[in-house]
């Protein structure tokens, strides 16, 4: 959830001590434009962002919606000083989450162009301070989530299983979860996907593997047991390992390396 705080540190950051630039009289109103083809979100950021200053602002599309150079995305008036000082907030916020949501969708398209049902998701590799507003831009591009923070799911990972071994290590996270948190264990071989699902694992993370390898450690699997894959997938390679018959892929490039979706702030007057 997006606080007030937040939104004043961003707004902190960008006026910085002595804001002469904006000391602008008058009301204005404005709009947010797309400039280029993408999938908007953050746009209740940008709201925040706006009414902390008292401006009006509504969004004139939803997020998630796909749109073209010279469309609206958001109309803001008030004070022309407080307009002028939330803009380029609000751009770089709708920006940033839209650039994300943008990517997302593509790497959606590509794996449902393999499989129907797989999931694309996103990692924790988000920017600090950001990952409440990544994680809905994933989501607004038709994107899942794989843990929005370490307690949404237990995970035993390569660090664990080289410090105590596999089944001590599931055997101490077993001991310590509660009943309702699944149980995910990070392999690296298709013979270490079988091995954690014998000792209970309810999802098995197939790690920094190729496809071929993802594919056979899926097969070996026994019913029940939820399958992913993750590791340096790209929008390139996305298709390659949905086809693995893998429920679910992760990828860390949907948030660290989405690029911004360009937006032009314009005043009407």
């Amino acid at each position: 959830m997006l606080t007030t705080e937040t939104v004043e540190r961003w707004l902190d950051e960008d006026v910085g001590h002595r804001d002469v630039t904006n000391q602008v009289p008058g009301r204005t109103a404005g709009r947010l434009v797309a400039t280029e083809p993408g999938v908007v979100a953050g746009l209740d950021a940008a709201v925040a962002v706006f009414e902390y200053l008292g401006v009006d602002a509504e969004p004139s599309v939803d997020a998630g919606a796909s749109v073209e150079p010279g469309e609206t995305v958001l109309d803001a008036a008030g004070d022309a000083r407080d307009v002028l000082r939330g803009e380029r907030v609000a751009a770089n916020v709708v920006g940033h989450a839209a650039g994300v949501a943008t990517r997302t969708r593509r790497a959606v398209r590509a794996a449902r162009e393999a499989s129907e049902s797989v999931r694309v998701a996103a990692t924790r590799k988000t920017t600090p301070g950001l990952r409440g507003v990544e994680k809905r831009a994933v989501a607004a591009g038709g994107g899942d989530t794989h843990r929005l923070t370490l307690s949404g799911m237990v995970m035993v990972k390569d660090n664990h299983v080289a410090e105590m071994g596999m089944a001590e290590a599931i055997a101490r996270v077993r001991e310590r979860k509660s009943f309702a948190t699944k149980l995910e264990v990070e392999v690296e071989s298709p013979e270490a996907a079988v091995r954690a699902a014998e000792l209970g694992a309810d999802v098995v993370l197939l790690d920094n593997l190729p496809p071929a390898a993802v594919r056979e450690g899926v097969d070996r699997l026994p019913a029940g047991v939820l399958s992913e894959a993750s590791g340096g997938i790209t929008l390139d390679t996305v298709g390659e390992y949905a086809a693995t018959g893998v429920d679910v892929v992760s990828m860390g490039a949907l948030t660290h390396g989405a690029p911004s979706l360009d937006l032009s702030f314009r005043t009407t007057g």
